[in-house]
């Protein structure tokens, strides 16, 4: 099986009977990157690059980038598996006459939200393994309640629904689970409709673009953010938490424009987040998802990361002061950048000071972030001694040898 980025690029290219030539043309990319890939003398690769090989492949650039990791043991416990929260997100209840239906104590709409509220927090952590373990519970639990309320009640708790379908989304995703998190993607947006919060539909789009530029889908990516962005321009008295939203739509359509090497639009995006972010003022956490003045520069800093210019990567890094208000996935998320940027400069010391960081912000979510996976290995690669700090991580995270 192979478990390289290099190993799969070449079974993904012979199973379409292609050279490496033909891959480098058909990408439009050089030969001499196709083969430093192949050969795993590179196990990164900026995304814009991935998507090309993946479009050129045929297939979805978090195929080529491999499936995370699956649910493992945690102190001699099973887990639940991803099996569960697919069945949690289409459930037999939903086709009367075949399945069963969901019996199940009807929660307060308190009691809901409450629920969501710790489903959030937990998802900041990166905690995967409980996420896993109580979003089935939570999915049933609210469409209990959408069966049992009628008036606000109902409203409310389809507002709860549309949130846990979310939340699975960017569960489901982060496994490489795209196909399921377009499932609930859609019962969110479905949901949100008959809820008592408008803008969810808001953050779903949000998600939406976030789902796109993980499939290499970046043109639809960048084209759903930036048209609910339009369609939702704050004004002069908007409220921060609009603004807020404006912001983190803007972002999204920036990331997907990078990576589709269009970098005069990704600016342009990227310039008009950072001016809403001056007007926010403060660092925001709306719908578990920040946006601010520290945001909005962790952003620059992976746009630039993206573009293949570590050195400005670093500076504008260095310009952020506030990092440490960020959530912990997010926060771990900015260092695996600085990381990156530091390992294309071949600063090996500092990507892995950086890595390790990382790992303290967030360990269970860099067990399973692909991206640095792939880092920790090509780090460990460069490395000839046996023992050191990188191979140790590699260890940690059960990082093939």
């Amino acid at each position: 099986m192979a478990t390289t980025l290099g190993d799969r690029l070449i079974e993904l290219r012979l199973r379409r009977s292609l050279t490496q030539e033909q891959l480098a043309e058909k990408a439009d990319l050089s030969v001499d990157t196709v083969r430093k890939l192949e050969q795993n003398q590179r196990m990164t690769a900026r995304m814009s690059t991935l998507n090309k090989l993946a479009w050129a492949l045929d297939v979805e650039t978090s195929v080529l980038l491999g499936a995370p990791r699956m649910l493992e043991p945690s102190n001699g416990v099973e887990p639940p598996s991803l099996l569960a929260l697919r069945q949690a997100v289409t459930p037999l209840s939903d086709f009367p006459g075949v399945g069963d239906s969901e019996d199940v104590p009807v929660p307060t709409i308190a009691q809901l939200r409450d629920s969501i509220r710790s489903t959030e927090r937990i998802r900041r952590q990166g905690e995967l393994r409980k996420i896993t373990a109580i979003l089935p519970t939570l999915l049933a639990d609210a469409r209990a309640a959408v069966r049992e309320y009628t008036g606000e009640d109902r409203a409310a708790a389809y507002a709860v629904l549309s949130e846990a379908y979310q939340v699975a989304a960017t569960t489901l995703t982060a496994f490489g689970k795209e196909d399921a998190a377009y499932t609930a993607l859609e019962r969110s947006m479905a949901a949100a409709k008959q809820s008592d919060d408008a803008r969810l539909e808001v953050i779903g789009v949000s998600t939406l673009s976030w789902i796109f530029s993980k499939q290499g889908r970046v043109a639809d990516a960048e084209g759903v953010a930036v048209r609910m962005a339009e369609r939702i321009e704050p004004g002069f008295r908007s409220a921060p938490i609009d603004l807020s939203l404006w912001g983190i739509l803007l972002l999204r359509g920036a990331s997907a424009a990078v990576r589709a090497e269009r970098s005069d639009t990704a600016e342009d995006l990227l310039s008009l987040a950072t001016a809403a972010a001056a007007r926010v003022g403060v660092d925001r956490l709306d719908y578990a998802t920040p946006f601010g003045p520290t945001n909005a520069g962790v952003a620059v800093v992976n746009a630039y990361v993206d573009m293949g210019k570590p050195d400005k990567a670093l500076s504008h890094a260095k310009r952020i002061t506030n990092v440490s208000s960020l959530p912990p996935t997010w926060l771990a998320r900015h260092r695996l950048d600085v990381a990156l940027a530091y390992a294309e400069m071949n600063r090996d010391f500092e990507a892995t000071r950086t890595l390790l960081a990382a790992e303290r912000t967030a360990p269970e979510w860099m067990r399973y972030h692909s991206t640095s996976r792939h880092l920790v290995a090509e780090l460990r690669e460069r490395e000839r001694r046996r023992s050191s700090p990188i191979a140790e991580l590699a260890a940690r995270l059960e990082i093939d040898t």
